[in-house]
């Protein structure tokens, strides 16, 4: 939110804020969210620049079409080892699932 709005916003009564503060989030809980929403992206990223549908996903990791959907979605019913190796699954590198949680670590910064 831009800080024109925002400032508006406040004045105006409204309360702003985080989706952490909102949920009432710690810092750990926050950025292991942060984490796992990265590394969905990074799934999807690399499903799709390796020409693979969310089924033939699925079929790689023995798993259903809807689950590779909630991964990408990143549905909390989803694990961090479920991620890990799916990105595995279509060839990701140490180096690149690393990319994916420093991108995590950037958006906090920001």
């Amino acid at each position: 939110m831009n800080s024109n709005k925002k400032k508006r916003l406040e004045q105006a009564g409204w309360v702003t804020g985080s989706a952490a503060d909102f949920l009432g989030l710690d810092d750990e809980e926050s950025r292991f969210i942060e984490m796992k929403l990265a590394l969905a992206a990074g799934v999807r990223e690399l499903r799709v620049k390796r020409g693979l549908t969310q089924t033939a996903l699925a079929t790689r990791l023995k798993s259903s079409q809807s689950r590779v959907a909630k991964m990408e979605a990143g549905d909390r019913s989803v694990s961090l080892d479920l991620l890990v190796r799916s990105l595995l699954s279509v060839g990701a590198s140490s180096a690149e699932i690393a990319k994916w949680i420093k991108r995590a670590d950037a958006a906090r910064a920001a």
